[in-house]
């Protein structure tokens, strides 16, 4: 894996080399958790002077975005893709130095295949302003009637009108809230579920209407080229762990892999009480004990002023310290929902794009991984990114088999007659938070009430569904609250925008 630099990504790269520690030995922080939170957490306190240490109980970093080898392929567990207006993530991509290995549409362009009519359309943007840049695409869209196209309009100049600052949108059941709002079943599968499950994770019937608005005003209706769709050209781990790990070594992080945090207590200060219960806020304490368990009978207690938990909401509960948050309780009632990734290699080439869409097929989303791979010898390698899929998540692979070979069939006819050299899936059963209404009462804002303590994860208040830019967001939001309790300055202005 190459990790060559030049110009501002190796500036980028480089922002903790030979810099003064202006923080002092006592500016110390412990990272917990090696996903995309905790990498962007671990990155933004040591470009600001602040020494590091990041664990992580898996032998990579990259959280749930990350690859594998399968004999000679390099595979990637699930598709994640990014938008132009992801503005977090793609800061993220300059700072590890891996803009190279992702690709971004000049300009938004998604096929969308129906095979119950065997039209294809196509969702895409013009050089106009918004929201007319959809206009020309809308317009065309053969999935849709006259009446329906027109009622696109008029439903998307109300989503555009919501102040997604109002806390009354969390509790809005966004299905009903399209309903009301004259969209037909065919609309919605057609258009509004075409884009809301894949972003998140949910029909529009088990989403929240101000996590919906997020994504069709951020993505659709602010500029017109938001909506762009971004992916990696490399496998993940190439991304979220080489290059991530190479970013955080010359930042001087301390990077501990295999190693599982299982406790977190507070070091009160020489003649202070033990903080605990209810007052754990009010103790002045001298920072932080975090025990980690490094193999079987192994461990180390790491020490810091501030700690970063950038695991998921299950274990954050188990570590917090009592009094950290107000109502704990909340973390658990966040529920998970799954990603299917159903893995297909043929003979020959089926799919004559990067990407397609479907509707009126269990399909949902189609993808070229040939090249990313390593796939030689004339055949391709396509992989089904399907969301929301909880009566599947755990069906046999020869079920899953049946099920989806003759879909893709009808979805892509070039692989009628194609032989099949592969067929295997992943599944991550609890990919991302459920964006269910109410959702947004439950998820906590980085700072806690205990001094020096700090959440990240995409399952935190970032106002953003459970994506990437959202755990990059989480990340920036918590090492910003801990610089300015440190008394640092924020370096980069992402973290001031985000």
């Amino acid at each position: 894996m190459t990790t060559t630099r030049s110009g501002p990504q190796a500036a980028a790269a480089g922002a903790g080399v030979d810099r003064p520690d202006r923080g002092g030995s006592g500016r110390t922080a412990v990272v917990v958790g090696g996903g995309l939170a905790g990498v962007t957490a671990a990155l933004a306190l040591a470009d600001a002077g602040v020494r590091v240490t990041l664990t992580e109980a898996r032998p990579r970093l990259g959280g749930l975005a990350f690859s594998f080898k399968r004999g000679e392929l390099t595979v990637d567990n699930g598709q994640h893709v990014f938008l132009r207006c992801c503005t977090a993530y793609q800061w993220f991509l300059d700072r590890i130095a891996a803009r190279d290995l992702v690709t971004l549409q000049d300009r938004l362009d998604v096929p969308v295949h129906d095979p119950r009519s065997g039209k294809t359309g196509r969702i895409g943007r013009v050089a106009l302003p918004v929201p007319l840049h959809l206009a020309p695409s809308l317009l065309r869209y053969p999935h849709l009637s006259v009446a329906e196209r027109a009622s696109v309009g008029r439903a998307a100049l109300a989503l555009r009108g919501l102040d997604l600052k109002d806390p009354a949108l969390d509790g809005i059941n966004f299905g009903e809230w399209l309903a009301a709002r004259g969209q037909s079943a065919r609309t919605i599968e057609a258009l509004w579920d075409l884009v809301g499950v894949a972003t998140l994770n949910a029909t529009s019937d088990q989403s929240s209407l101000a996590l919906a608005a997020k994504v069709f005003k951020t993505g659709l209706l602010s500029e017109p080229g938001a909506a762009d769709i971004g992916w990696a050209a490399a496998p993940l781990g190439d991304l979220h762990d080489g290059r991530a790990r190479a970013a955080l070594d010359a930042a001087g992080v301390r990077v501990l892999l295999r190693a599982r945090a299982t406790g977190l207590t507070a070091r009160p200060q020489d003649g202070a009480p033990a903080a605990g219960g209810e007052e754990a806020r009010d103790v002045a304490h001298a920072g932080w004990c975090v025990d980690v368990e490094t193999g079987p009978g192994r461990g180390e207690q790491l020490t810091a002023g501030t700690v970063v938990l950038a695991v998921p909401q299950q274990e954050t509960h188990e570590l917090l310290p009592a009094g950290a948050l107000e109502q704990p309780e909340k973390l658990l009632r966040i529920g998970t929902a799954p990603i299917l990734n159903v893995h297909v290699i043929y003979d020959r080439q089926v799919l004559r794009q990067p990407f397609m869409a479907a509707i009126g097929s269990p399909v949902q989303w189609v993808f070229d991984r040939t090249a990313s791979s390593g796939l030689t010898g004339g055949g391709q390698y396509v992989a089904l990114s399907q969301s929301a899929v909880q009566d599947e998540i755990d069906l046999p692979v020869a079920e899953l088999r049946r099920r989806y070979l003759p879909e893709l069939e009808r979805v892509l006819p070039a692989t009628r007659g194609a032989a099949v050299r592969d067929f295997f899936v992943t599944r991550e059963r609890t990919a991302t938070f459920a964006p269910t209404p109410g959702v947004g009462a439950l998820r906590p804002g980085p700072a806690t009430r205990a001094p020096g303590l700090y959440l990240a994860g995409a399952w935190t208040a970032t106002g953003w569904p459970a994506t990437m830019e959202g755990a990059v967001r989480s990340g920036l939001h918590a090492s910003r609250q801990a610089l300015s309790a440190l008394g640092l300055p924020c370096e980069h202005g992402v973290l001031e925008a985000a």
